[in-house]
């Protein structure tokens, strides 16, 4: 059979409250996560998971953790996910008990095989700090699920950017060892993607010679002050998600990845007529 093309959504950031709160005291990220629900589960064709990746909770309590089950339960897609700075790891494992985690305790690292794709989620947060780190049982977790299927490509989920975006208050608690990270991916050529989110903007670079992509919130966007001209900020900005689509082919493949934004829009519209001519 002639593998077929995997497709990948990934939210990020959720920062769901409890019920009737907002985050910072303006947005209600409750409704901003229905609406993104909404969107994936209208979306044509249907991705075959959505991976979130990281802050699904904002304080984080165990009443968030079932305000989002409740509105994750919308959603007609399977899912997995990997925490952020703002979640906790054993509230989570507490939340979604079913998902395959790799360890009993710790860091809520996971590896999801979807027809010929690999997809590996690390845990890159840290108890109580905004900063990510991947600590030592996961990167040896990480080496050794990599050496497992040399032919087999792989896409890297975490939260934290292995790398500075510019924006001066996100990059200073960004993953703080990515050079043991990228130590570990340069040895393996089979990772096509390493998507990330934490920075709620689509951001786009490479990393240890991989495409390395930050993932848009469908809530609020930290400011993009790139001269560090403002105390940390966000806007209210319109909402997206990445589609990532991994289509087989020589060595490895490749992935294309779409931001896809959330709302309605005016179209589609035709470009040509009836009689065939551009209009």
């Amino acid at each position: 059979m002639t593998p077929k093309p995997v497709r990948i959504a990934q939210i990020s950031d959720l920062h769901i409250k409890r019920p009737g709160r907002l985050a910072y005291g303006r947005v209600d990220t409750a409704s901003a996560l229905e609406r993104c629900v909404a969107a994936l589960n209208e979306f044509t064709p249907k991705p075959d998971l959505v991976v979130i990746s990281g802050d699904l909770a904002d304080t984080p309590t165990g009443e968030e953790y079932e305000h989002l089950k409740r509105l994750l339960a919308k959603l007609d897609r399977t899912f997995v996910g990997i925490p952020g700075n703002h979640d906790s790891r054993e509230l989570m494992r507490a939340a979604f008990p079913m998902q395959a985690y790799a360890f009993p305790s710790g860091p809520l690292n996971q590896r999801v095989e979807i027809d010929g794709l690999d997809l590996v989620l690390l845990d890159s947060s840290v108890h109580g700090q905004p900063h990510g780190e991947l600590d030592a049982a996961t990167l040896r977790w990480l080496e050794s699920i990599l050496v497992s299927s040399p032919d087999r490509p792989a896409l890297l989920f975490l939260h934290h950017p292995p790398f500075k975006a510019g924006i001066w208050h996100m990059d200073r608690q960004n993953l703080l060892n990515a050079g043991e990270f990228a130590s570990v991916v340069r040895r393996h050529p089979r990772v096509q993607l390493i998507a990330t989110g934490h920075v709620h903007r689509a951001t786009l670079t490479m990393f240890a010679g991989v495409q390395t992509t930050i993932c848009p919130a469908p809530n609020h966007a930290v400011d993009l002050d790139l001269g560090e001209l403002r105390e940390p900020s966000f806007k209210v900005e319109p909402p997206a998600f990445h589609l990532h689509t991994w289509f087989p082919g020589e060595g490895f493949g490749n992935v294309v990845t779409h931001q896809v934004p959330i709302g309605d829009f005016d179209g589609p519209h035709p470009f040509f007529g009836p009689d065939g001519k551009l209009l």
